[in-house]
């Protein structure tokens, strides 16, 4: 018989939806919460998200526990039965897992009480703009302000059973990037009389690939990739403007820093030399993920006695999430939970083996109600 989180599960991969424009996944969520027992349940939506605090029987703190709902801009490729029915949107990115994970969780503790609050987080936008921050900021969040926090993602790479965590540092600080380029255009025949904006864009890419090489401590890492490079017209005409979009990572907030300011003056020596206006928008930019040393740990050892858990110590990642931004206020943790699929994360034939999800709502009841009833 399919686990009824299982189907629920299936259900939120047919209705992706981007950052802010949750409104299907909402109000699914919503109505799955409307039909648990209210009695110590206190719910607040906040644009497309939702908080729902479970109240506890003695409480002396409160534990978070957040859930991303967004998808991806993913044409799905996986030819399942419950693939997306919204053209060009796919959960690329295991929210649907870590929704419904939340959702067997919750269910769980409305009908085993515990001493201490709980609070689920349902958040928006976490793969752009970044809704993380202002939820954060949120009177909802105020009001209920956690005393520790955890999440997950899921993990490919990693058989079932397998959860990968580290203290400290797990994700990367990242940034998007943009920039623009406006020369002045002409016919191909004549390339004295313009400023060729797809030379000039060319250039700029072969140069920011010497920021990583020369500008950041070999002993500190860093990424720039220009994923997409658009300019010009036709092909007979020199272009007038060129757009340059990628993501920068780094391990540590100073050369995140240094990086920009390399990029910063590379572009201005480009409008130098090619004689063009040029701007940078660094887009949704997301705090690296710090993963508390003490609760780490604790959690380590404790999913390690689990049978049927293999806790892996892995290593940090220059994937981004703005989860960082709740870790950096909040004492807590993220951790990897093995989903065991052939193809990686925002791809468009993701298919994580469902047999996950209900492994990892038994983890983290049997966890938080360890937690929740002994301090």
């Amino acid at each position: 018989m399919l686990s009824p989180f299982v189907s629920i599960r299936r259900d939120l991969h047919k209705i992706p939806e981007l950052g802010f424009q949750e409104f299907k996944t909402q109000q699914y969520l919503l109505n799955y919460i409307a039909a648990l027992p209210q009695e110590r349940l206190e719910i607040q939506t906040w644009r497309t998200g939702i908080f729902v605090k479970v109240n506890g029987l003695k409480p002396t703190k409160t534990i978070a526990y957040r859930a991303d709902i967004d998808g991806l801009p993913i044409t799905e490729e996986t030819g399942l039965p419950y693939r997306s029915e919204h053209e060009g949107r796919m959960h690329a990115c295991g929210h649907d897992f870590h929704m419904s994970i939340a959702l067997g969780v919750l269910t769980y503790f409305v009908h085993h009480a515990i001493n201490d609050n709980l609070l689920f987080i349902f958040q928006p936008a976490e793969e752009g703009p970044g809704g993380a921050l202002p939820m954060l900021e949120s009177e909802a969040m105020k009001r209920w302000m956690p005393d520790m926090i955890i999440a997950l993602h899921i993990a490919p790479e990693h058989p079932v059973g397998t959860i990968a965590v580290k203290e400290g540092l797990l994700f990367a600080n990242t940034s998007e990037l943009f920039i623009d380029l406006k020369g002045k255009g002409g016919h191909a025949a004549f390339p004295h009389l313009a400023n060729d904006m797809v030379v000039a864009a060319c250039s700029l890419v072969t140069q920011l690939q010497s920021i990583v090489a020369r500008n950041v401590d070999p002993l500190d890492s860093a990424v720039i990739t220009i994923g997409k490079i658009s300019g010009g017209t036709v092909q007979n005409v020199i272009a007038e403007t060129a757009r340059l979009e990628g993501t920068i990572r780094t391990l540590s907030v100073e050369s995140m820093k240094k990086v920009k300011e390399r990029i910063e003056a590379i572009v201005k020596g480009v409008e130098i030399a090619y004689e063009c206006e040029a701007t940078i928008d660094y887009g949704s930019m997301y705090h690296q993920v710090y993963n508390d040393e003490a609760l780490t740990k604790e959690f380590m050892e404790f999913a390690g006695g689990i049978p049927g858990i293999d806790v892996v110590r892995c290593k940090e990642a220059m994937t981004g999430e703005d989860f960082g931004y709740m870790l950096a206020k909040i004492p807590g943790f993220m951790f990897w939970l093995g989903v065991d699929s052939a193809h990686g994360l925002h791809h468009a034939k993701l298919s994580p083996d469902e047999s996950a999800i209900d492994k990892a709502i038994s983890l983290l009841t049997t966890y938080i109600s360890w937690k929740g009833n002994n301090e």
